[in-house]
Formats: structure tokens, C-alpha cells, sequence
């Protein structure tokens, strides 16, 4: 369906990428644009397809990216902890840097990752998964470091059972993914409707 000036809208359906013309679709450090009481543009009850199976492969995503956060950090330690034989001891003395750098990489990772092109962690692009806004905008650098913190915070303060929200919305949804106003769908599912999102 078109709207009055001839344009798909971002509800409308198959045929035109809701996130494709956002102005800040290529800029990982900022929002296209400010926050616009906006209809919802991937509905999962004429589009179940984005939606299929998200709960399940999303787990095994955060999987994977736990380890591609950990091999970093555990490299990390293993060269203190040599260097430290090396100087006698002396080397030791870097332990401590490593809490609050694994803290910035991870942030880094999760900004970088859902701020670029395929708007996805490593281990969402995967498992075929893609982070949008409600409205249809692709992820940007803020948005994914936020998005990190808050799924950390959310099962630190309420317990892992908090993910149990997700099986009850369709858009399988999880608490911070309410606070954001993020949805995970099928990337594959999204191409097919759209097109696939161009990276440049």
C-alpha cells in the first residue's frame, strides 16, 4: 500500500526496506533522527517469517559472542601472566586493567557491530539475525553499546528468568528490548522482503 504522496510507508508491507531511507543508516555513531511516536513496521502476524525461530537462534547468538568477547580477554591474561614470570613479578601488577578493558571491549564490540552495515553482533550474523528499531531503522554505535548494557543489567538485578518475556510477545521481544524500542528478526527473511541491505 501506498501513501498519499506515492511512497511505501514503513508499516506497508513487502517491497520497500522501512529502514532503508533513514538519513543515519551509514553513520554508526548517531540515531537518524530524534525519537517520533512511530507505527510498528514489522508485524508478526502478517509477517511471521521475520519472527520464526528468533527466540531459540538468538541464544546460541549470545553464545558466540560471548566467546568472541572472552578469547581477547583470556589472551589478555595469559600475557600478564607471563610477562609477570618475565619481570618477577613486577608484571603482575597489570591484572587489574583488565576488569575495566574488557568492560570498553565489550562495549566497543557490541557499538561496532550493531552500528555497522549488517546492524549485527557476529553471532547474530551467524544465525542469520538482524537488530532493527520498531520502526524498521537499521542499529547505530549508541544503540548496540546500550543495548549490551542494558541485557546486563536486566539478568544481573532480575535474575535470567527475566528472558522468559520474550515468549510472550510475538515480536519475541526481551525487557531491553521494550526499553530501546529494538527487534531482532530474521535477516534473510528481511532481504527476501525488501531486499537485501546494501553495506556502503
Amino acid at each position: 500500500m501506498s501513501n498519499a504522496d506515492g511512497s511505501n510507508g514503513p508499516g506497508s508491507g513487502f517491497g520497500s526496506d522501512p529502514g532503508r531511507d533513514d538519513p543515519g543508516r551509514n553513520n554508526v555513531w548517531r540515531s537518524g533522527g530524534g525519537f517520533e511516536a512511530r507505527p510498528h513496521a514489522y508485524d508478526p502476524y502478517t509477517q511471521p517469517e521475520l519472527f520464526r525461530g528468533v527466540a531459540a537462534r538468538r541464544m546460541f547468538a549470545f553464545l558466540i559472542d560471548l566467546i568472541v568477547l572472552a578469547i581477547p580477554v583470556i589472551l589478555a591474561y595469559v600475557f600478564i601472566a607471563v610477562f609477570g614470570v618475565i619481570t618477577l613479578g613486577l608484571g603482575w601488577m597489570l591484572f587489574w586493567l583488565v576488569s575495566p578493558l574488557s568492560v570498553i571491549w565489550a562495549l566497543v564490540y557490541y557499538g561496532m557491530t550493531i552500528g555497522g552495515p549488517a546492524s549485527a553482533t557476529l553471532g547474530m550474523r551467524a544465525l542469520d539475525l538482524q537488530l532493527r528499531t520498531w520502526y524498521g531503522a537499521p542499529g547505530y554505535f549508541v544503540l548496540g553499546a546500550c543495548h549490551a548494557v542494558l541485557f546486563w543489567v536486566s539478568i544481573s538485578f532480575l535474575s535470567p528468568l527475566v528472558l522468559l518475556v520474550g515468549l510472550f510477545n510475538a515480536r519475541r521481544r526481551l525487557l531491553h528490548d521494550f526499553v530501546l524500542g529494538t527487534v531482532i528478526i530474521n535477516a534473510s527473511a528481511q532481504d527476501a522482503a525488501y531486499g537485501p541491505v546494501r553495506t556502503f
